[in-house]
């Protein structure tokens, strides 16, 4: 047997004249090329669905995201309220002929709208004004004493406490995104973003949002959740610092590097407008977040930032006449109220100023309807009597 086979060999071989070894040779190679093209067919598939299951994968991981950045945080834009006990408050707070009322106004800057429910509606562009408003008419509820003298010392003393409350509500901002390692002062400075809005999105409401779907996708994907969280905690702190020039980017790169934060963090805030090229994952992640809660439908709404700045320009044209004091405009820009020093504006010259300051008006800022130009001159005296 063994021979009859190898008289076969012999006679293949010199048939295909091709050695055994070769003809073995011959056959892997051919074999080999249908497994490679065979293994390439199966990559392509495989690729394909791995593709597809990415993007379904990374669909439930954004949405899921998304749900979770849901926030429970309140900021109001242009309008606070404040509930009063009973009807007589609110008598109190009017005053005989509307005197205390007119006095808070005019201490605060503050429009207030009466109805007939037991709430007053504070009602200022201005986010800081309107906040000491509402925390001195509750102070003067509390305590009882509504009167013209009392409404002016009131809103002095919470005007002092505006630190301590830009520290109240950045331990608010940074406890719900779950950081509490950071300095007083950078608490502070975060505390400013209540009262600061972009696009007519709240920047706390905004940087709470955000943090919460960066903090979910970091989870998913398995990215550093702590740099993630702190770099969509101080994404936008540029924004809200004040006397410093350089885009809210730069500012705010330079922020965190004054509080020490870690260069990772550093490299998120300076990527998140793609200024620089992403350096990592995490970086991506911030940028996402802030994408995704900046243009949800409904974040964002540019004519409350055309209406804040008219009312600033009306108030910086009226408050550039020499001896005016304090500026406040009402009525979304329609009333505008000049308190000038008594000691450098005389009563005769009211009327040349409340003249020249609507011809001005007129000049520099574009408005519907008419502008009233309120000048008030006012002065006041005290005294103390000796305790008995």
């Amino acid at each position: 047997m063994a021979d009859n086979k190898d008289e076969y060999i012999k006679k293949l071989e010199r048939v295909s004249n091709l050695t055994q070894e070769e003809a073995k040779r011959e056959l892997l190679a051919e074999l080999e090329k249908e497994l490679v093209s065979e293994k390439a067919k199966k990559l392509r598939t495989l690729s394909e669905q791995i593709k597809l299951e990415a993007q379904e994968k990374a669909k439930e991981i954004l949405a899921d995201a998304m749900r979770h950045g849901a926030t429970g945080y309140v900021a109001e834009y242009t309008v606070s309220s404040v509930k009063l006990p009973n009807e007589e408050v609110k008598g109190r707070i009017i005053g005989r002929e509307g005197r205390n009322i007119r006095s808070f106004e005019q201490a605060s800057g503050v429009e207030i709208e009466l109805d007939e429910t037991n709430e007053i509606r504070l009602s200022s562009f201005d986010p800081i004004r309107r906040e000491v408003a509402k925390r001195a008419l509750e102070q003067l509820v509390k305590d009882g004493r509504i009167q013209p003298t009392r409404i002016e010392e009131v809103i002095k003393q919470v005007q002092t406490q505006m630190e301590d409350i830009l520290l109240e509500e950045g331990k608010t901002i940074c406890h719900t995104c779950g950081v509490y390692d950071f300095p007083l002062e950078l608490v502070r400075l975060i505390g400013r973003y209540k009262f600061r809005t972009s696009y007519g999105q709240n920047l706390a409401l905004h940087t709470i949002e955000e943090t919460k779907i960066g903090i979910q996708i970091a989870q998913e994907i398995g990215a550093n959740v702590e740099i993630v969280r702190k770099g969509c905690l101080l994404h936008d702190v540029g924004k809200v610092v004040a006397d410093e020039e350089g885009t809210h980017v730069q500012l705010g790169v330079s922020v965190c590097k004054k509080f020490g934060m870690p260069q990772e963090v550093v490299n998120t805030v300076a990527e998140h407008h793609e200024d620089k090229p992403f350096s990592s994952v995490e970086s991506i992640i911030v940028y996402t977040a802030d994408a995704i809660s900046g243009s949800r439908p409904g974040a964002r709404y540019e004519p409350i930032e055309a209406y804040t700045s008219r009312m600033e320009g009306i108030e910086k044209i009226a408050s550039e006449f020499k001896g005016v004091d304090r500026v406040f405009a009402f009525q979304a820009g329609r009333e505008v109220q000049i308190i000038v020093n008594p000691k450098n504006v005389s009563d005769d010259e009211l009327t040349t100023m409340a003249y020249d300051i609507a011809r001005k008006l007129e000049k520099e800022v574009e408005y519907a309807g008419q502008i009233k130009v309120n000048v008030l001159r006012q002065t006041q005296a005290s005294e103390t009597t000796k305790a008995k």
